[in-house]
């Protein structure tokens, strides 16, 4: 497996994959320019076991929450896509059916489509997300995980290298918790991924998987479905809901994980927020904070636009994006305004 991750072919399909639709930014193009030579470096660091992740570059965002992003160096990014090109397929057999995120042939509109029908399939749903779920993922727990399906040394010294690369830059964010049975031990181990590592996904998707199985074959939840921390039940009666809240709060110990409260069964009719919108069993609506900021941001750009300080391309491409995605909700009455007021 690791000859397969250290191979020339390997680190160049990284490289395209890392430089998708960053191409015109200066440090893909650096890296690009003397491509070879940077991959072969690449490929002799890792045989030699000699890599060492470099520094990131932090920044918060505060859409829809204040939130740290930590991006990796190009190098890095292109380790990342060649390690999950290796490792990926391993663990996506064992993924349950319902979970959106990071996934191939998944994503946020499937994900949408999948809340709406179980809302028209059933009365009630429970949705809950996690405290702090990026700064929390214990590094113990999510290597335990890992190495139940990987034996590659080599892989794991790679793994483990990624992902101890991350452990400093969430610790002022992470507010302790303690569980049941905690030691001094438990309490100080390494926590946290940086958001902003293709791997961080990934692995996010590696430590839920097991709550997943648990959600869906002991508790027997029918309709369940997953994007990232974000997570939802179905079904016809509210003690059925909260019994399984119960389940899944004392089962999200063993990976010291909360959820937010509060989090309590609500009838589907009267909507749920997920993914920027608001699903109703005949209709969605986009969330009304969502239009509030892209309204603003597309006047900032018109600004920048008429100033010349940013090309036509790249204006209609961020006003196309933005048309793209919320088509999917019942928002033609929205777009029409928002474009005449900003236009």
């Amino acid at each position: 497996m690791f000859e397969q991750l250290t191979s020339f072919q390997n680190l160049h399909l990284a490289f395209k994959k890392a430089a998708a639709g960053k191409r015109g930014k200066f440090y893909a193009a650096t890296f690009e320019h003397r491509l070879e030579d940077n991959l072969i470096e690449l490929q002799q660091e890792l045989r030699a076991q000699s890599y060492h992740p470099g520094t990131y570059t932090s920044f918060f965002v505060h859409e829809p929450k204040r939130r740290l992003i930590s991006a990796a160096p190009f190098r890095d990014r292109v380790v990342h896509h060649a390690l999950c090109n290796v490792i990926g397929p391993v663990f996506e057999k064992s993924f349950v059916e319902d979970t959106y995120a990071n996934r191939v042939g998944k994503g946020t509109h499937r994900a949408l489509n999948r809340c709406q029908q179980f809302s028209r399939q059933y009365r009630y749903v429970l949705q809950c997300d996690l405290k702090q779920f990026f700064p929390s993922l214990d590094h113990e727990v999510l290597t335990g995980l890992i190495t139940d399906k990987i034996k590659d040394a080599k892989i794991m010294w790679l793994i483990q290298r990624i992902v101890s690369s991350g452990k400093d830059l969430l610790k002022d964010i992470y507010h302790t918790v303690y569980f049941p049975g905690d030691d001094l031990f438990a309490v100080a181990r390494p926590r946290g991924l940086p958001i902003g590592n293709l791997t961080s996904q990934f692995w996010a998707n590696v430590y839920l998987n097991p709550f997943d199985h648990f959600v869906k074959r002991e508790l027997q939840c029918k309709a369940y479905l997953r994007y990232v921390d974000d997570f939802l039940l179905f079904a016809n009666d509210k003690m059925t809901l909260w019994k399984w809240k119960r389940g899944i709060e004392h089962r999200l110990m063993r990976y010291r994980l909360v959820i937010h409260d509060p989090a309590h069964p609500r009838p589907v009719t009267e909507g749920i927020p997920f993914l920027g919108f608001i699903i109703f069993p005949e209709k969605r609506r986009l969330k009304r904070r969502k239009a509030v900021h892209f309204q603003r941001r597309l006047k900032r750009l018109k600004v920048q636009r008429e100033a010349g300080t940013i090309p036509l391309a790249k204006f209609k491409a961020s006003l196309l994006g933005w048309i793209n995605h919320v088509r999917y909700g019942n928002t033609v009455g929205l777009r029409k305004k928002i474009l005449a007021n900003s236009l």
